[in-house]
């Protein structure tokens, strides 16, 4: 899940991601839950601790 007040749009997240389920949206961090495999690299690389994993 990414806090869209949060995130900074850095994009680190999305060259991350191994399954290519991060994209911008509107200058923010999208989350595509249906290929997202809960890997956590992406929580990792955010600056900002915008993004949190759901189990």
């Amino acid at each position: 899940m990414i806090d869209k007040d949060v995130c900074i749009g850095c994009g680190m997240c999305v060259n991350t991601c191994p399954v290519d389920a991060i994209s911008m949206v509107e200058g923010k961090a999208f989350i595509n839950e249906e290929i997202c495999i809960k890997c956590g690299s992406c929580v990792g690389v955010c600056p900002v601790g915008a993004i949190t994993i759901d189990n």
